[in-house]
């Protein structure tokens, strides 16, 4: 259990959040959300004590043990794989270290046999003897193969590193648990695994995370950190998103139909409450929606960008055909006789390896060539690509946002490009920041803008929500469900994927491809079949 009293954070002047009273409860899962920049992972730092609030205090029994995700991925490079997940239980580490260096001792005396006596006990009392039999499950069920769990940490990719970190967080049934972007990293196996893994927590589990599936599915209640406040709601994302914009909408609209608007409000919450989701949490979900009141229900000061793709014209019968189509680069073969035909209104995710989806992008988009093969648009088809890498648009360059946005609008005039602006979240003196200084996110909007303009009726985008927010990838998730054209992406997102693509494409690691025409959620089904 975790009590946070009037705690409040300043910085430099300026007020992230005052007057926090929270109680986190065990078994219960918090999903802390807010945009970016509100102070998602700085609140979490003040609950693990890396960090004092200016006011206020966080009290935690002196008996609970908690664990958090660590974010540095070289500070164990020096250690072994196994060794690193065990010493998530930092007693049981220091514990097996005394051991350790009393048996071997040479001069091994009367009192250093009492004292590994004592430590004996302590060993098994933590179930010592199954460390690592414990910390290879763990390490196994993220993905990290056996062979690994011998090596040092510095011998790891970085994506392997951080599974490890994740895996010492899980380790030694902690009694509060604190992750920051847990999913990161992980592929769709590894975060059913860990779905599946925090939904039997018994204890405290509070999570920063912008994958709305996995908040969806694990979370009791959601923090939000909003108008410099943190509130805590009961239910999860979905519930909080559906149930703030209608309370918005109330707020709005005081006077015209408030009796209406109230009485579709509870009825959200009694449909919401019973929908089904994994037992544990939904059996625990419902209890809290059964108690929920309307004066509790969330409304947010939050914008959210707009996204609409329009196309200038519609696509007529032929779309695009790719004919055997094999690349290899610095010697891997990322693509081997490819084939396949997309047809109208086809929505299409590319899942597997990453970079082959990227390589066959860019042949499609004629940057790069392929080993062989051909491939053939319709002469109605007008694309629009979104890079995985969009450094060249924007390093080097001194433009200001304005003039940067003027290259690709139709409509030269200042005020219909600060509209158009304004619509994607950059208002007032905005505009005119260079666009080199622009944060990873405010790059993605530009970009998406970009997309916007162009009336494409064929839209590539490859990994378009990294480096956003709740809000940005909500609205980009909505505007490609709304896109009457063809759209073929890759993405990290389950919920998006799962919303967006009506076929999948598997793309294997010897480089050839799976061909799937139905949705995400069959095709995972399809796999663990």
């Amino acid at each position: 259990m975790i009590t946070v009293s009037n705690v409040s954070l300043t910085f430099g002047g300026q007020k992230l959040f005052s007057g926090a009273d929270l109680k986190f409860l065990p078994g219960n899962c918090y999903g802390i959300i807010g945009a970016n920049g509100a102070g998602k992972s700085t609140f979490l730092r003040i609950l693990s004590g890396e960090l004092e609030p200016t006011t206020g205090s966080v009290v935690i029994p002196a008996n609970e043990r908690m664990s958090v995700l660590q974010q540095d991925q070289f500070k164990y490079d020096a250690c072994r794989v196994l060794d690193t997940v065990i010493m998530g239980n930092p007693h049981l580490w220091e514990v097996m270290q005394e051991k350790d260096a009393l048996y071997a001792k040479p001069d091994f005396s009367d009192a250093d046999g009492e004292r590994a006596a004592e430590l004996e006990g302590e060993f098994a009392e933590m179930d010592g003897w199954n460390a690592e039999a414990d910390a290879a499950t763990l390490l196994t069920g993220l993905g990290i193969p056996v062979e690994l769990h011998e090596t040092r940490m510095s011998e790891l990719a970085g994506g392997d590193k951080f599974k490890v970190l994740l895996a010492q967080a899980l380790f030694g049934h902690p009694d509060i648990l604190l992750l920051d972007e847990p999913t990161n990293n992980l592929d769709n196996r590894s975060v059913n695994w860990l779905e599946d893994f925090l939904m039997d927590f018994p204890g405290t589990l509070i999570v920063v995370s912008h994958d709305r599936w996995f908040l969806n599915n694990i979370c009791t209640h959601i923090v939000d950190i909003d108008y410099n406040q943190i509130r805590m709601y009961v239910g999860n994302y979905d519930f909080w998103y559906e149930s703030s914009k209608m309370m918005q909408s109330l707020m709005n609209d005081q006077k015209k139909r408030r009796e209406d608007k109230i009485k579709e409000l509870k009825a959200f919450i009694q449909r919401f409450s019973s929908n089904k989701s994994k037992a544990k949490q939904a059996t625990s979900r419902r209890k809290l929606l059964d108690e929920l009141t309307l004066e509790e229900m969330p409304a947010s000061s939050r914008r959210y960008p707009w996204v609409e793709f329009k196309p200038d014209r519609e696509a007529g019968k032929d779309i695009l055909a790719v004919n055997g189509i094999s690349y290899t680069a610095d010697g891997v073969q990322l693509l081997k006789d490819v084939s396949f035909i997309i047809t109208k209104g086809q929505k299409i995710a590319l899942v597997g390896n990453e970079q082959a989806a990227t390589a066959l992008f860019r042949i499609l988009l004629e940057e790069i060539q392929p080993d062989s093969g051909t491939f053939k648009w319709g002469v109605t088809i007008s694309t629009s690509y979104f890079p995985h890498d969009n450094s060249k648009f924007f390093d080097g360059c001194d433009k200001t946002m304005l003039e940067w946005f003027a290259q690709y609008s139709p409509e030269q005039l200042e005020t219909y490009m600060r509209q158009f602006l304004g619509r994607m979240l950059f208002s007032g003196d905005d505009v005119y920041k260079p666009v080199n200084v622009l944060s990873g996110g405010e790059k993605v909007r530009c970009m998406l803008s970009r997309m916007m303009l162009s009336g494409a009726n064929f839209l590539i985008l490859d990994q378009p929500t990294n480096h956003l927010d709740l809000e940005s990838i909500t609205a980009v998730n909505n505007g490609l469900i709304a896109f009457p054209g063809n759209v073929m992406f890759t993405c990290h997102d389950h919920q998006f994927i799962s919303t967006v693509a009506d076929r999948i494409i598997e793309i294997h690691d010897d480089g050839t491809i799976s061909d799937y025409y139905c949705t995400y959620d069959e095709y995972l089904e399809k796999k663990r079949g």
